[in-house]
């Protein structure tokens, strides 16, 4: 099997990945129900998990507001790709003698009792396979931050019944997330909570990163419904101006004001479906994870481009804009009742 874990490993490194790593349901032992490996495949004894960069020329012009249509099919590409590698890999495992199963890189979600895919879990969890096999570690975040690339890296996953060797987690000592926190400072819709940890024991190693608030926030921001800072300085890419509670069980009725404005909208350029959605999903924000870069001053410029890019708005024709946030405010305060409610 040494020799097979050595193969896998090198054949993910040349479809262009920039880590690899390899966890077991040994290795996996105790964590939370999205790191069963069963739940994919009864017979599985390992998986493969590894990272695809995203391309930095894009994040800086997304961020600025400037360019949303490059990073966002950067990112739909780079799903897509990791997904390809993980169902490669698992048909090339099957020809050996392997039964395998490629999990897709984003949007599949348990179906759970009273909710069902309303919850968002992950029928497997990359992020979770991805600190305990040393692809990365945990940011503040929650999201994995890799030694290369920081956070801006999409993450894919083969299981397995082949019984590879485990890799080692990433020496914690090496972890270069400062608790800077501009990813909290970043994340319009206060999904990170500022003190308090989340703990995650797998097979005997301890990770720790942000506790998340309710996922409705998430939902809320990135789905798109709204993106205004509580600042009213600047946004995300959401034409969108809803107030974001501060009370976590006030978001069902924020969100089903929210989408329900969000339908109405005029369509923009780009987008893709969702599993959860009517309309195409547009991407809109992913702050948290693309403002994370290893170097401090990248993170602390990434942050400075964010907050001074000011607030978009969308004109009729569906087309966004980037304005003052005066522009903003009295453009919208324009609008008719009818399509003021839209957005506000």
């Amino acid at each position: 099997m040494g020799s097979l874990t050595e193969q896998v490993k090198k054949m993910v490194g040349s479809y262009g990945t920039v880590r690899v790593g390899i966890a077991t349901r040994q290795t996996l032992e105790g964590g939370p129900p999205s790191t069963d490996l069963t739940f994919i495949m009864p017979e599985a004894r390992s998986a493969i998990t590894f990272a695809i960069p995203l391309n930095k020329k894009y994040i800086r012009p997304f961020l600025a507001k400037e360019d949303r249509l490059s990073h966002e099919g950067d990112n739909l590409r780079a799903n897509m790709l990791v997904t390809g590698i993980a169902a490669h890999l698992a048909k090339h495992l099957e020809q050996k003698g392997f039964p395998s199963q490629g999990v897709v890189a984003n949007e599949f979600y348990r179906e759970e009792p009273g909710i069902g895919r309303l919850g968002m879990h992950p029928d497997l969890s990359h992020r979770y396979l991805a600190v305990r096999s040393g692809v990365g570690w945990f940011g503040f975040s929650g999201n994995v931050i890799t030694p290369e690339y920081g956070a801006a890296v999409i993450l894919g996953t083969c299981v397995t019944s082949a019984e590879l060797e485990p890799t080692d987690p990433l020496p914690p000592e090496e972890n270069y997330c400062n608790r800077c926190k501009f990813c909290l400072a970043s994340c319009c819709s206060g999904l990170m909570d500022p003190v308090e940890d989340a703990q995650v024991n797998l097979g005997g190693e301890k990770f720790s990163y942000a506790k998340r608030r309710n996922y409705l926030r998430c939902e809320f921001v990135c789905g798109g419904m709204t993106g205004l800072h509580s600042s009213k300085k600047w946004s995300t890419w959401s034409p969108g101006r809803f107030f974001i509670p501060d009370d976590d069980h006030a978001f069902r009725e924020a969100m089903i004001k929210g989408i329900k404005a969000y339908d109405r909208r005029p369509p923009l350029e780009g987008g893709f479906p969702h599993i959860l959605m009517r309309s195409k999903l547009y991407l809109t924000c992913g702050n948290c994870q693309l403002i994370c870069w290893p170097d401090l001053e990248d993170r602390k410029e990434n942050f400075r481009i964010l907050t001074s890019s000011g607030v978009v708005i969308q004109r009729p024709d569906g087309s966004l804009e980037r304005v003052s946030p005066e522009k903003a405010e009295a453009y919208v305060m324009s609008l008719d009742e009818e399509k003021r409610a839209l957005y506000t």
